[in-house]
């Protein structure tokens, strides 16, 4: 019998998960032994604070993310194929989504091993329910262009097909970036274009606000240092 691949969230910041992990969820995550991990002492914390007595030590952690190339996770894949259980956890949140976990799903896929997501927060999902934007017609795009002008061409193309089709278009920064970004949504996009800016989610002062371009220029608040999606889209 084979063992599971599973995809372990971890929450958005903060310290507790109360509220946040459905606790059959911590009770998986902790019979782990074997780990994908995007950072090693984030996925370790986060072990911590589910079971304070989880064996660190006596645990295999292996690195994945952008650098990892797949014959490093071949280790796993054997570990899942003598029915060891495997878990990924990334930095935050949902592996997988804006964060590695892929490629090791897709080898498990490959081997004809199960793979199990596990039940936690996804930035990009509760930014989308928050939003009053269609959920049914929506794209993740990842992170912006570095780049000015690029970052503003795709700005206005998000806009113009939101406009023209409903379509809701979800994105992201560094935050450090996050107000160049909110500089050029306020400077560049048209006064009614409809904006939703979600922060710190799940956290205590967390916010989702959904207005006109021309109202979030009244009433925009720092932005800086703290996760935030952006979503471009029109009220359902």
């Amino acid at each position: 019998m084979r063992g599971k691949l599973y995809l372990i969230p971890n929450t958005l910041g903060g310290e507790t998960l109360s509220n946040i992990l459905p606790q059959e969820v911590i009770d998986t995550s902790t019979k782990i032994r074997f780990f994908a991990v995007e950072e090693l002492r984030s996925a370790r914390r986060l072990l911590r604070k589910m079971d304070r007595e989880f064996p660190i030590d006596s645990s295999t952690f292996i690195e994945l993310n952008k650098r990892t190339e797949k014959p490093s996770l071949y280790f796993l894949i054997q570990q899942l194929k003598k029915g060891i259980d495997v878990g990924i956890i990334s930095e935050a949140g949902c592996p997988g989504i804006a964060d590695p976990g892929a490629v090791l799903v897709a080898m498990a896929h490959e081997e004809g091993i199960e793979v199990s997501p596990l039940v936690g927060p996804s930035s990009i999902l509760l930014a989308l329910i928050g939003s009053g934007f269609s959920g049914q017609k929506f794209t993740f795009h990842g992170y912006l262009p570095k780049e000015r002008k690029d970052r503003i061409k795709s700005l206005k193309d998000f806009e113009a097909d939101s406009r023209r089709h409903g379509h809701t278009h979800i994105f992201m920064d560094t935050p450090f970036r996050n107000m160049n970004v909110l500089d050029d949504l306020l400077n560049e996009l048209a006064d009614p274009t409809e904006l939703c800016i979600a922060s710190n989610l799940t956290l205590l002062d967390q916010r989702i606000r959904t207005m006109s371009v021309k109202n979030w220029r009244e009433n925009a608040y720092d932005l800086a240092k703290i996760p935030a999606m952006f979503l471009i889209g029109k009220s359902e």
